[in-house]
């Protein structure tokens, strides 16, 4: 089967169409269809249903496109390990996380990374959902939980708990709860219950739920309930690893958090010897013993 036709009906598949592809392979329209064409013919099938808006692919053209998206994942992997056997750190890191993890944590310490490794490219991808680093839909992830796939490299970087906090303000005009019996009197800001979620602060939610209280505020990620607690508007279910970047909100009822939840950085096997995965992985580990120091000096305080 002819490589370069398969190339080309990757890019058509992904694209939805011949002149996007076309433009990204920097091929003009008539000549991507005619590869399309020819390798249609090849394999006497049809693989793509062609209408106004675009084309769609046929059930013989998502087997297809299954087959050169492995393919163009392994060259990328094998790009990427021929790429590593150079001496300095540079190209695209694919880093998956937690939006509450990534957002309120990582990203505000990405600028000592960039200072050491100023080449490198790093592609940030927040979600809840567990991407498949075998497969390579990243190259490293920072994850909740002990990842359970195959063939990965896991490190244990430190333990999460949620715990409850709220602003000066708030606690001024409110007044602070001296018992969890006093939350219902306060406005709740969480998750909620429906989102997806470290199991650890599900808990939390759904155990403050049984205290009758009469408001709250969900949000479907952290962010968003920690820019609610700062604005004055309520007591919020939030990780501890806030605490350190944003001191001005104030822990309440300190005898109420979450069961510990580990936090794990996993990587494939195969990218073992990646001077990039190296370089993020020894960064964001330096980064984790400067706030296990920070949080020590704060609860000293």
């Amino acid at each position: 089967m002819d490589w370069d036709k398969l190339r080309i009906f990757h890019a058509v598949a992904d694209a939805g169409s011949l002149t996007h592809a076309g433009d990204a392979l920097h091929l003009s329209q008539s000549a991507v269809s005619r590869q399309v064409r020819a390798l249609e013919e090849s394999l006497n099938t049809t693989l793509f249903h062609r209408h106004a808006r675009g084309l769609i692919l046929t059930e013989q053209g998502e087997l297809l496109f299954d087959a050169t998206s492995s393919m163009v994942k392994r060259i990328d992997a094998a790009t990427a390990r021929i790429r590593d056997s150079e001496e300095e750190v540079f190209g695209e890191l694919r880093v998956t996380t937690t939006f509450g993890f990534g957002a309120l944590w990582l990203a505000p310490r990405l600028t000592k990374l960039y200072e050491k490794y100023p080449d490198l490219n790093i592609d940030l991808m927040l979600e809840e959902r567990v991407l498949d680093l075998p497969m390579r839909e990243a190259d490293v992830a920072i994850r909740m939980k002990e990842p359970s796939q195959a063939d990965l490299i896991r490190k244990r970087l430190m333990s999460v708990r949620m715990r409850l906090y709220a602003s000066p303000e708030y606690l001024a005009e409110r007044g602070a709860p001296e018992t969890i019996e006093d939350i219902h009197r306060h406005r709740l800001i969480c998750q909620n219950t429906r989102a997806a979620q470290v199991g650890a602060g599900l808990q939390l939610v759904q155990e403050l739920l049984t205290h009758d209280i009469q408001s709250t505020l969900t949000v479907n990620n952290y962010f968003g309930v920690l820019q609610a607690v700062i604005s004055n508007l309520g007591i919020g279910v939030l990780p501890d690893y806030i605490i350190e970047d944003f001191p001005s909100v104030v822990r309440v009822l300190p005898d109420i958090e979450s069961v510990e939840v580990p936090v794990f950085l996993a990587y494939p096997e195969e990218l073992r010897q990646s001077k990039r995965i190296a370089a993020f992985r020894d960064f964001v580990q330096e980064e984790i013993i400067a706030h296990r120091k920070s949080l020590r000096a704060l609860e000293g305080s």
